[in-house]
């Protein structure tokens, strides 16, 4: 055990896999089934975050989840014939913030 390893939180080994057992996939492929002009924007790992995919839909609706790799990501993307992206280079849409802000909004106005 290294010094580091001391102070970082302990996962099952099924949780570090991210998409073990398909819930993650599935999520993902149901979002690009059920939306309309969906992007792929892949975001490396971090010291803080594993490699996510970003999903975003014409109208900015968005999800995020864990992916395998980098690869995985863009795979799974050329897969389900939506455009993908690195997000390090290219950022995150406009279309993403703004939904956002509206959703913020509309939970203020309740």
């Amino acid at each position: 055990m290294s010094f580091l390893d001391r102070f970082r939180r302990a996962r099952p080994q099924a949780a570090r896999r991210p998409g073990s057992g398909g819930v993650d996939i599935a999520h993902l492929a149901e979002f690009v089934a059920t939306r309309r002009g969906v992007e792929g924007f892949v975001e490396p790992r971090t010291a803080v975050a594993d490699v996510t995919l970003l999903l975003v839909a014409s109208d900015g609706e968005w999800t995020r989840r864990r992916v395998p790799s980098v690869r995985w990501a863009h795979e799974f993307c050329n897969d389900n014939r939506v455009p993908s992206y690195d997000a390090a280079v290219v950022g995150v849409p406009q279309r993403m913030r703004e939904y956002n802000r509206r959703m913020k909004q509309q939970r203020g106005n309740l």
